[in-house]
């Protein structure tokens, strides 16, 4: 017989996913009802309004599709790139080239533009290929988890309102934690995931849709022939997938409901809670909880004689890039955490993989107690693992910066 599940006690301080809100658990565990019943639809419809206030915007067409963070990033891309359309990709990391990808299977004429890992783009550069390439969409990574990087938007949707492009931005691992104002910085779409600064788990992905990508939408809208009505209008040129269709999910989230899947109800009530609990907290509140666990965090790992990766006034508050001394073998110093201390921190990718650490504070961890432990932990791991740290250096760091914050940095109310 199998065992039943029952995972570890673990300390999640990577670069995602984190440890859910305990009332995020608890709304994962309500009842369920139908897809159609009043009370869900309701429910629905109040998660729009919620988002969008996470999102800082008045798109109507803000919803949930049911996947995790990636399946949010390939409807957004196979529904505003038909084949053959120009996209624009600034790469910084991994997950720039993820975008590619995506667009290049949607069969998009992909152009990219390349900065060195740990670096960020300078408007200007940007621009001139957005003026050189003119593509239909500019699709950008605001940060990228990969090198812990925090591309600059606030100037890119005026540089696209220049050139006639629309502005995609991947917002999964800063949405919470960084600022981020969809309808100020005018971006067209933005989707996101509740497993990293939302306190939530993998499986739902936010996205907002501003009008002027809305009509591109309707230029490809198409409706199933068993639910279709017969003045309904379907494209020649339909979105190249079913499931990931944002016109249809558009429909079934909107007045006329119609079914494009069952709703992924458990993961309804948990998006649901997790903005609750953002909003409640206030925006800028967390954003700035997040900032100062991220400071507390990048004090104590300094303090212990270690190298920071990357261009630090461009890091994301949640995450930091910590350089692996040359005396330790880092994956074994990673396992020592996880065995002795129960804290996972995370490896990286690509030319970063042995190289650095990647350690999280983000959601329900940017907090002090969980700093604080991890500091403890790497600490006592580096000396056991042979590298010579200073006692205590780390946690006393942080201490001080969280002695200094200027908001409450406990768990979240």
């Amino acid at each position: 017989m199998t065992q039943p599940v029952n995972p570890p006690a673990r300390l999640l301080m990577g670069p995602g996913p984190i440890d859910a809100d305990p009332r995020v658990l608890r709304a994962l565990s309500t009842p369920l009802v139908g897809q159609y019943d009043p009370w869900m639809t309701a429910t629905m419809t109040a998660t729009q309004e919620l988002y969008r206030q996470v999102f800082g915007t008045r798109n109507d067409a803000t919803v949930l599709v049911d996947g995790t963070s990636r399946a949010g990033i390939e409807a957004a891309l196979v529904s505003l790139l038909a084949p053959g359309d120009r996209v624009l990709v600034p790469v910084f990391g991994r997950f720039g080239h993820l975008l590619a990808e995506i667009a290049g299977r949607a069969g998009a004429e992909v152009h990219t533009i390349e900065t060195e890992w740990g670096q960020v783009f300078p408007t200007s550069v940007v621009e001139d290929a957005v003026r050189r390439i003119r593509p239909k969409v500019l699709a950008v990574v605001q940060g990228d988890t990969s090198t812990t990087m925090n591309q600059p938007l606030e100037e890119l949707g005026a540089v696209c309102d220049r050139y006639g492009a629309l502005l995609y931005t991947d917002a999964t691992a800063s949405i919470g934690g960084n600022p981020l104002e969809v309808d100020a910085w005018r971006i067209d779409v933005a989707s996101a995931g509740l497993q990293k600064c939302l306190g939530g788990p993998s499986g739902s992905a936010p996205i907002t849709v501003s009008p002027r990508a809305v009509a591109v939408l309707d230029g490809r809208r198409s409706i199933e022939a068993g639910i279709r009505e017969a003045d309904d209008v379907v494209s020649d040129h339909p979105i190249r997938s079913n499931y990931l269709d944002l016109a249809m999910i558009l429909d079934y989230w909107g007045p006329r409901r119609l079914n494009h899947h069952t709703e992924a109800a458990s993961m309804l009530y948990a998006a649901n809670e997790c903005a609750r609990i953002l909003l409640e907290e206030g925006r800028e509140t967390v954003v700035e909880r997040h900032a100062t666990a991220g400071r507390a965090m990048l004090a104590g790992v300094e303090a212990l004689g270690l190298r920071v990766f990357g261009d630090v006034g461009h890091k994301m508050h949640n995450v930091v890039a910590v350089e692996i001394p040359d005396d330790v073998v880092g994956d074994q110093v990673r396992g020592a955490m996880l065995e002795d201390h129960g804290i996972e921190i995370g490896t990286s990718f690509g030319p970063l993989h042995g190289r650095v650490w990647r350690i999280g504070t983000m959601g329900y961890n940017a907090r002090k107690d969980a700093v604080v432990a991890t500091l403890a932990a790497l600490e006592h791991s580096l000396r056991r693992a042979g590298h010579a740290v200073p006692q205590g250096a780390g946690v006393d760091a942080a201490l001080d910066v969280h002695a200094g914050a200027s908001v409450p940095v406990g768990a979240p109310a």
